[in-house]
């Protein structure tokens, strides 16, 4: 969780650095990413789970 948490942050900080206008925008929660994080092996997840895991996200 630490980890995922870490990406986010750097992830976050480069994006509204390379692309200023996001800070602009309002993002669902309070932050660029929500709190939720979703591990899964390469195969073990199908790209539909995956896809309907992001539009759920979305929709918090």
């Amino acid at each position: 969780v630490e980890i995922a948490k870490t990406m986010k942050s750097i992830s976050a900080v480069h994006l509204f650095q390379t692309f200023k206008d996001l800070k602009k925008r309002r993002f669902w929660g309070s932050g660029m990413w929500s709190d939720s994080t979703f591990y899964s092996s390469v195969g073990g997840a199908s790209e539909e789970a995956v896809k309907r895991y992001i539009d759920s996200q979305k929709r918090r």
